[in-house]
């Protein structure tokens, strides 16, 4: 089985306790035993989510790389061009 990405721990969370709080406020109870399997039932719906999921199978594609030429060792990266700007001024 495959580690969980991003997404699917987010969905499977926030599954977890919104089901949990639904449960809770529903139910009314107030009992140790019944808040015990609320959140377990909760929480078998986090997982039940998480796992059932679609996983991405394609990569995402990243544009705007900086590669070095070849031949060259280091890439140049243009940086912003210094000026007299509002930093430079004196006086009060």
């Amino acid at each position: 089985m495959q580690r969980p990405n991003a997404a699917q721990l987010a969905y499977g969370s926030a599954t977890v306790v919104l089901a949990t709080v639904t449960l809770l406020l529903l139910t009314r109870t107030t009992t140790t035993p019944g808040i015990t399997v609320i959140s377990l039932a909760g929480l078998l719906l986090g997982l039940l989510v998480t796992v059932t999921m679609p996983v991405r199978t394609t990569g995402v594609k990243v544009t705007g790389r900086v590669t070095a030429p070849p031949g060259n060792e280091e890439a140049r990266i243009p940086t912003a061009p210094v000026g007299a700007g509002a930093d430079t001024r004196t006086g009060s």
